[in-house]
């Protein structure tokens, strides 16, 4: 998580990562939530953010990198201070110009937080 700074401020700790699936977990820690201490939903959209990001580039090409250009989210449940929440994220759509995916947060006994999906953009080198 060194490449992303913010990745780590969040405490997000990486489980696996293929191309097939990025999946970690996230204590919710009293600095991730609103009032009442429950996470924040910005926390829990950049937790699945960071996810469709490192699965994006354990798809592409060498030289070309990522940026997100659209993000939905649906909040289900609240995740309490103190939990840990688990992000598994799966593509829905692979091209050559853009990456889908969805991440499902849920809890550790499996109740839904949240379903994100997001899109991805992939850039090209510039040429110089």
């Amino acid at each position: 998580m060194d490449a992303i700074p913010f990745a780590r401020l969040l405490g997000i700790e990486i489980i696996e990562t293929t191309p097939e699936k990025v999946a970690a977990r996230m204590l919710v820690r009293e600095e991730l939530c609103t009032k009442p201490a429950v996470l924040h939903g910005g926390a829990a959209m950049a937790f699945a953010d960071t996810l469709g990001a490192l699965a994006t580039v354990a798809n592409l090409p060498e030289g070309k990198w990522t940026t997100t250009i659209e993000s939905k989210t649906n909040f289900i449940a609240a995740a309490p201070v103190g939990s840990i929440v688990i992000g598994e994220c799966t593509p829905i759509h692979r091209g050559k110009r853009t990456m889908v995916w969805q991440t499902r947060i849920t809890m550790a006994d499996g109740r839904l937080v949240a379903v994100v999906t997001q899109t991805q953009m992939i850039l090209e080198p510039k040429v110089q």
